[in-house]
């Protein structure tokens, strides 16, 4: 029997496939570092662990309703108040089974076959599977290096066409840790209200930011903007919960709805005992501040040592990221004086040499780059900046 063309039609994911190849070294022995992986390094603090056994002690275990518990809404609508300033109803947030399944669920409801969704590069690996697998097709626009990986509102309306549905924006952003202003993001708005065009915003990782720059949510800007927009966020980052599944998305009431009508036949519910642990997350004000502040000094301090390391290797080059806990470093000088035919086989040879996992930057779009992930300890850190150096210059050397 021959798989489904949408089907056939998804990459694989290259974060996935360098973590199942680090593990298939890790299991042969060897002294592998993962600088892949895509989630904090912290446990789940102590009092949502808490929370969850104590709701399976009271027997919360049973079904919920499809677009999630009432409680937890309003949590998240209390949350979107005082972080965001943006004021949202019960009928207007769903709870998901993570955040990717929010906006994997968004674009089945929006998009027809044809329908087209701008998506910025470098991206999230899942952005345009999410597009594809919904019948659209993904219209990438290049967020260039020197503008911080950012797109333009000139370049956003170059690509604007009668299909265009969508664009995506992702700040802070995952691969790059970049994040676009106020004054960037209403300009961007303002094609989006323009044209009409649905904005997704990602805004997974607005609580991992290092810089005095304040993260600022897009619908915030303006009522029309908010109206054309849907925030996709969860707790997975914010507080070390990837494995609890729980994301969620706000937006206008109809789309919403149709998300939600669509869980009821895809998942049913986010498990019921994740979404308890999630409201204990953020009803509990002061453990919520002390979690998201103890991230925030751990990670910044790793960013200002790694980024340091990373740079001095002869090259590679980089933009300081000001959020997020990944740097997106330019290898294509050092991958191309070293002999490679591209950056995929330096990497490939970098694991094979050092045992230094990467995720080349093909996947996010942008082939020149890797993904380095600094949610590992900070020995771990400077031995992979030792190795890396070490590979480097010994590919020099022998070329």
């Amino acid at each position: 029997m021959e798989l489904s063309n949408r089907v056939q039609a998804l990459s694989p994911s290259s974060t996935l496939a360098i973590s199942a190849k680090a593990k298939e070294l890790k299991d042969q022995g060897y002294d592998v570092i993962g600088l892949g992986v895509g989630e904090p390094d912290f446990n789940t603090p102590e009092y949502i662990i808490k929370a969850a056994k104590t709701s399976m002690d009271k027997g919360f275990t049973k079904y919920t309703p499809s677009g999630g518990i009432p409680e937890l809404k309003k949590a998240i609508i209390n949350k979107f108040k005082i972080d965001n300033q943006l004021e949202y109803e019960l009928n207007q947030i769903i709870v998901t089974v993570g955040a990717k399944y929010a906006l994997y669920a968004l674009c089945q409801v929006i998009l027809n076959e044809g329908d087209e969704v701008i998506v910025p590069t470098p991206y999230w690996v899942s952005y345009p599977e999410h597009v594809k697998l919904a019948g659209g097709n993904p219209v990438y626009v290049e967020g260039l290096e020197a503008n911080n990986f950012k797109i333009t509102k000139e370049q956003l309306e170059s690509v604007i066409t009668s299909k265009t549905k969508a664009v995506i924006i992702n700040s802070p952003s995952n691969p790059t840790g970049m994040m676009y202003t106020k004054d960037e993001l209403q300009q961007l708005g303002e094609v989006c209200v323009k044209h009409n065009i649905l904005i997704i915003s990602d805004e997974i990782y607005e609580k991992l930011i290092y810089t005095e720059e304040k993260h600022v949510s897009i619908a915030s800007l303006s009522n029309e903007l908010k109206e054309q927009t849907v925030i996709i966020n969860g707790v997975s980052k914010s507080h070390a919960m990837t494995g609890w599944r729980i994301g969620y998305a706000a937006g206008p009431a109809y789309i919403i709805e149709a998300m939600t009508n669509h869980a009821s036949h895809a998942t049913s519910n986010p498990t019921s005992i994740a979404q308890y642990a999630a409201l204990e997350a953020y009803n509990n004000k002061k453990e919520n501040e002390e979690i998201n502040q103890e991230m925030k000094e751990v990670f910044s301090s790793r960013l200002d040592k790694f980024y340091q390391l990373i740079t001095s290797i002869p090259g590679i080059s980089c933009d300081k990221p000001k959020g997020a806990f990944y740097i997106f470093p330019n290898v294509e000088r050092a991958a191309s004086l070293g002999g490679y035919d591209s950056v995929d086989d330096w990497v490939a040879a970098l694991l094979e040499a050092e045992k230094v996992a990467l995720v080349p930057g093909s996947g996010f779009g942008a082939p020149n780059n890797v993904r380095l992930s600094y949610a590992t300890s900070m020995n771990l850190l400077e031995e992979a900046a030792i190795r890396i150096e070490r590979f480097v210059k010994n590919s020099l050397q022998h070329n």
